[in-house]
């Protein structure tokens, strides 16, 4: 992706000189701010909220100011290089897009604009559990793209390893499992909104496409209520309506048959657990052949365990922020496992990721690759696919631009020497 920064930032100039300004907003500050005004409040809570009182969400970001870049003069850097490799693929750049879910939120047409916005730049997606469109179908609108697969691990291991082999079968290159939520977070602005979208169907894609948890949907269904339902409400009536839309075939025999409050309520029982260990991750590779990336690694000791397991990968994350209120900042957890890893397996990086900037020093700090996550969901909610696409664009003129400035030539000269030696305090 030779000189994508300067072609990106002429073409924005370009179109200025004829009074057209983008329409997706660079500066992050902005294009956070456009996109809550284009979301309803119910899905900007649920895209952009974090656990308990923001905390960790505003450590994950402002952890990025505690490290500046020292650029360095007359390197050639005309020609810059942001190809990188992982589990033995040449990538375009050492950016992936993050699993998030319930993208419906934020557009109607979900995954597979997000697809789209992927596939035009050649950059792998991240497709999540908690996906408003099922993995096979994405995989065909990612085409040759990368796809990776992310999985919450449900309670029901039949139906965990239906995911993984359809997921393996669909294309996927990898295998992400989200480890930091087993349970879900004190999430207090969805909370005062008593708003769940699962619990209105959304986001449930993977499942109700899923031979496993169709039959379990079925037998759910088929058992006799053991209480009666309080009197129907406003409310009940377009939670009903909004299951039934969600749930495959017709609206009106949905309704009738009852099978998508079933969906639900068999979701909610079933969506992760807590229950999990080390020992547990044998089985995982009983089920594929795909690298096993783990995902919410905050801790060098975990990451110590992971290697001692034989993961292929490791995420460090805490969620975006969502999860633990008070946590550590991703960033600064960052060096610390990959001193630990040593290099065996891929480090890659999430939470707090905003521009092309903060990518580079991640990846300053060690990791061999960014995953950015609620930026191009902005994008996609002004914009659809090609809102999403300008965002990545955006993340990747900066980067590469950075690179240039810092006197960098490739993404394997970007190491903690490019960033100034921290002060003692």
């Amino acid at each position: 992706m030779p000189s994508v920064g300067r072609a990106v930032q002429s073409a924005i100039y370009r179109a200025g000189v004829f009074g057209h300004r983008p329409t997706v907003p660079v500066e992050p500050a902005a294009l956070e701010a456009a996109a809550r005004k284009a979301m309803s409040p119910r899905s900007w809570s649920y895209v952009a909220g974090s656990a308990g009182q923001q905390r960790t969400a505003a450590a994950n970001t402002a952890a990025f100011g505690r490290h500046q870049i020292v650029p360095r003069m007359l390197v050639d850097v005309e020609e810059r290089d942001l190809t990188t490799e992982l589990f033995g693929r040449t990538l375009p750049a050492p950016l992936l897009l993050a699993p998030i879910g319930v993208l419906e939120m934020a557009h109607r047409e979900a995954e597979h604009a997000v697809a789209s916005a992927a596939r035009a730049l050649g950059l792998p997606m991240i497709v999540s559990t908690q996906a408003s469109v099922p993995m096979e179908d994405v995989a065909a609108d990612l085409g040759a793209s990368p796809m990776w697969y992310q999985l919450y691990w449900s309670r029901d291991d039949e139906l965990a390893e239906s995911f993984v082999r359809r997921a393996e079968a669909a294309g996927a290159q990898a295998l992400v499992v989200t480890l930091d939520t087993h349970l879900l977070g004190w999430r207090t602005r969805d909370l005062d909104l008593a708003y769940l979208p699962f619990a209105q169907g959304q986001g449930l894609a993977q499942y109700t496409s899923d031979p496993v948890f169709q039959r379990m949907t079925r037998e759910r269904a088929n058992q006799p209520r053991t209480e009666r339902d309080p009197r129907p409400t406003p409310a009940a009536v377009r939670s009903v309506l909004s299951q039934a839309r969600r749930f495959p075939g017709d609206v009106r025999t949905n309704l009738r048959s009852g099978l998508p409050r079933a969906a639900v309520e068999t979701f909610l029982d079933t969506f992760s657990r807590s229950s999990l260990t080390w020992d547990d991750l044998a089985r995982l590779r009983e089920w594929t052949s795909l690298p096993i990336v783990l995902k919410g690694l905050q801790h060098a000791d975990d990451a110590r365990l992971a290697l001692e397991h034989g993961v292929d990968g490791i995420v460090v994350s805490n969620h975006g922020g969502r999860q633990v209120d008070g946590a550590i900042a991703s960033l600064d957890a960052l060096p610390g496992i990959v001193d630990a890893v040593d290099g065996r397996v891929p480090v890659l990086f999430d939470s707090g990721v905003r521009s092309g900037a903060d990518a580079f020093i991640a990846l300053a700090l060690g990791a061999d690759a960014v995953l950015l996550g609620r930026p191009w969901v902005y994008g996609l909610a002004l914009a659809g696919a090609h809102g999403a696409q300008a965002v990545l664009e955006h993340v990747l003129a900066e980067l590469d631009l950075t690179m240039g400035l810092a006197g960098v030539r490739s993404v394997a000269d970007i190491t903690r020497e490019t960033l100034a030696t921290p002060t003692a305090g």
